[in-house]
């Protein structure tokens, strides 16, 4: 029996490591530093969810593809017929009422409030809000003659097929991140990307960071003295590495063999992982660093995380600094892997970064990052492989 075809590409691994300064990108639910022990040494971490959702802001940004993840969908729909159909307020709430209450998904209303939930998130292109509005309009003598959706008994006069029609449509960062919606028939999607939690190559310590606040009377009449407000939040600093990847095979079937657009995504969600940031504490911090180093492979066989290349956290350089060592373990690292497996699930391999040395084991080297994702996508979907390192 014939083995598996060594030059098709399957997955597209994309690994960074990044120094970011004084931050706390990912709070838990004590406003505390996320930190996990790995080597026996504690790390600071920032949750795959917490990063997924910068990457999909940016890709959003940058690419024009609009999602939206909510329990509140009928009252989106009432707010756009309010603002953009004219309907008149009372009517408008009713027909987000009828919407959230039509489709296959369990609702909710608050007995305070007129606005009713869905008890699972929805998660759809920005569109549905939309197509969900003009539904209503054509349906507008049935929900005038309705009645208000008081209680989970309520039944919506609007056809519950069109709204989980609706409801199963898709974007480009839907079938690129997946979807979890059992409650509506054939509506899950299976998600192309894999995101690891980011975590320090190194071991890090917790700093706490105490403050005030002056109050401006108080400081300019100097009647009294005291601050207005006093508080602590913690903050640590160090290099990540992080590391995602994307399944083209499951990014295709997704998308019904499309390759062009199975192309586009796959560059846009390379970009956005390499250039995104979460937004914590961004006013207080301003943590807006680049990647020292990024590194892509493209690979036939399976996906590969480097993070056992910092199971032993890296030493400080001679002179300080963390960046220095990360970018040589991930280099040894690559090197040892790949001729362990024997190289042969490598299409290609590429990198680009600070680094003013070659980095052996991680493939050809490029000038930028947007010339990396080319080369990357390039590989991935047809044209010539770039070189695999020794």
């Amino acid at each position: 029996m014939p083995g598996p075809d060594r030059t098709t590409a399957r997955f597209l691994d994309i690994h960074v490591v990044q120094s970011v300064p004084f931050a706390n990108l990912n709070r838990d639910d004590n406003n505390s530093v996320k930190t996990v022990r790995y080597g026996d040494t504690e790390r600071t971490r920032v949750s795959s969810q917490s990063w997924k959702r910068a990457v999909r802001e940016y890709f959003q940004d940058s690419f024009g593809e609009q999602a939206l993840r909510t329990r509140r969908i009928g009252a989106r729909v009432t707010r756009l017929l309010q603002e953009e159909h004219g309907w008149p307020a009372e009517l408008a709430q009713r027909a987000g009422q009828h919407v959230a209450a039509g489709s296959s998904i369990k609702f909710e209303r608050d007995k305070n409030s007129p606005v009713v939930t869905t008890n699972a998130m929805v998660y759809v292109p920005e569109t549905a809000v939309a197509e969900l509005a003009a539904l209503a309009e054509r349906h507008r003598a049935e929900l005038e003659g309705a009645k208000d959706i008081k209680k989970t008994s309520d039944k919506s006069v609007l056809p519950k097929e069109t709204i989980d029609a609706i409801l199963r449509s898709r974007n480009g960062v839907i079938n690129l991140f997946g979807r979890m919606l059992a409650e509506v028939d054939d509506a899950g999607v299976d998600g192309a990307v894999q995101v690891a939690h980011a975590l320090t190559t190194h071991g890090t310590d917790v700093e706490l960071d105490y403050f005030s606040a002056v109050d401006d009377v108080t400081s300019a009449w100097g009647d009294t003295t005291g601050s207005a407000h006093m508080g602590h939040a913690e903050f640590s600093a160090g290099v990540f590495y992080r590391y995602a990847t994307v399944d083209l095979a499951d990014l295709a079937g997704n998308l019904d063999g499309d390759r062009d657009a199975a192309r586009e995504l796959t560059a846009g969600f390379a970009e956005a992982f390499i250039l995104s940031l979460p937004r914590a504490k961004k006013t207080a911090t301003a943590p807006h660093t680049i990647p020292d180093l990024v590194h892509v492979a493209v690979r036939s066989d399976r996906p590969l995380s480097y993070a056992a290349a910092f199971e032993q956290p890296v030493p400080s350089h001679e002179s300080g600094g963390y960046s220095l060592a990360s970018r040589a373990a991930l280099a040894r690292y690559a090197t040892a892997a790949n001729k362990l497996l024997g190289k042969r699930g490598t299409v290609a391999a590429a990198w680009a970064g600070l680094e003013d040395k070659d980095l052996d084991g991680l493939g050809t080297r490029v000038d930028s990052f947007p010339q990396l994702v080319d080369t990357a996508v390039d590989a991935a979907f047809g044209a010539v492989p770039a070189e695999v390192g020794a």
